[in-house]
């Protein structure tokens, strides 16, 4: 058995690092333009090339997205942009659109091109026919089942990319209207205002006053509003299935989400690659799917045809157990201290938990805590404050420290 990649999202640099450091085996992200994720963040030349740069170190992978659906205008700066990827060794660019496909392999005929979800891969046919024409990997569409994927994998040759963890879109692989009907802003190009998950009452044209029987009261319901994919607990029918890649959709989450989802997975697929006869699902990898910000869990498509069960009517909002509160840039071992950027509200006798790229997870209490100038501080109130904290245990740079919701 070939153990799958695992694909990571990457908003920022800082995001793309704590990936790989958590256990990705590859990035996926957008540069400022060409990409479907116009407010993720995303990355100038310079941080590409940095970015590349870093995970090459590690023996790691970057794949660019230039998977918008174009018009003529957006073609003018594509060439320049495909050769500066080639330049800087990114290890494959994601495309949806055939004539940014063809002119890719036309321009810089030795860099990967990988087919996006956007153009609805669903069958064989159409992943053999992007194979003939020189694609590198076909990424499958999330409405497909676990037979489905099957069929294609037995019947096909390139490499196959799936979903397995993320946010669902109430429209076909992504390929969405409603935002640029509501707002201007163009899905389809990057800009996506996920109108999904507003609140709605739906009437007919022609029957003012008949209100489609979905409602959960008279405020209406958020109908679109589809709860997140999660296939952890079913990680082992995953890859026996044969795909190459496991994705994790997210470039917009925090760097919190990337670093808890990645690692859960991590520890799951390596779990089950030592040992599929004797495999079985750790509750702990479970906990950390909940620690972060996400909605209700669902396996989509992946067994049966979604239901209303896999819809969320009542609120769009997410569920988290734990606050991400700070953010470990160095430790030093003689004197036992971490210095530690803020991301959430920071008091000596805050109960902490410490969670590691690679070591294991622990408890502690804060009990000393200094200013950027070495004076002793009660709590860190400024956003993104850079303080020392002496620690119980050694900690590696680009931990998390996060406190239970309910402390």
């Amino acid at each position: 058995m070939k153990k799958p990649e695992l694909l990571a999202p990457a908003g920022n640099l800082e995001k793309l690092k704590v990936a790989l450091l958590y256990g990705a085996d590859a990035v996926y992200l957008g540069g400022k333009a060409f990409g479907l994720r116009a407010f993720g963040g995303n990355f100038t030349n310079e941080e590409l090339k940095e970015g590349v740069d870093f995970a090459h170190s590690l023996h790691k992978k970057v794949y660019v997205t230039v998977n918008i659906f174009p018009h003529n205008s957006d073609l003018e700066a594509l060439p320049d942009y495909l050769f500066f990827l080639d330049r800087i060794k990114v290890d494959a660019v994601l495309v949806a659109d055939l004539g940014i496909f063809m002119m890719a392999r036309s321009l810089v005929p030795n860099l990967p091109m990988h087919i996006s979800t956007q153009s609805n891969n669903t069958n064989w046919a159409a992943v053999n026919a992007w194979d003939d024409l020189g694609a590198a990997r076909v990424v499958l569409a999330r409405e497909m089942s676990l037979d489905e994927i099957k069929e294609i994998r037995e019947k096909s040759k390139v490499e196959l990319e799936m979903f397995v963890h993320g946010a669902m879109c109430i429209s076909y692989s992504g390929r969405c209207l409603m935002s640029n009907y509501f707002t201007g802003r163009d899905a389809n190009r990057g800009s996506c205002a996920q109108p999904c998950r507003w609140k709605y009452s739906l009437v007919e044209e022609k029957r003012p006053g008949e209100y489609f029987p979905v409602e959960e009261d008279d405020r209406g319901t958020y109908i679109f509003n589809s709860k997140d994919m999660c296939l952890l607990p079913h990680i082992d029918e995953v890859i026996a299935s044969g795909v190459t890649s496991l994705k994790i959709e997210g470039r917009m989450k925090s760097v919190h989400y990337v670093a808890s989802i990645v690692k859960a997975y991590r520890q799951a697929i390596d779990s089950y690659c030592e040992n599929p006869a004797q495999f079985k699902i750790e509750q702990a990898w479970i906990d950390e799917l909940h620690k972060v910000s996400h909605r209700a869990y669902t396996t989509g498509f992946y067994f049966n045809k979604p239901t209303e069960d896999d819809q969320i009517y009542s609120t769009s909002s997410y569920t988290q157990t734990s606050d991400f509160i700070g953010f470990v840039l160095s430790y030093d071992e003689k004197t036992k201290t971490a210095v530690v950027e803020q991301r959430n509200n920071m008091k000596l006798g805050q109960e902490i938990e410490v969670f590691q790229p690679c070591g294991e997870l622990f408890k502690q209490t804060i009990q000393q805590m200094f200013d950027e100038t070495g004076l002793p501080i009660v709590v860190a109130p400024h956003a993104q404050q850079v303080v020392t904290i002496v620690m119980t245990q050694s900690v590696e740079p680009y931990s998390i420290l996060r406190r239970d919701i309910k402390a």
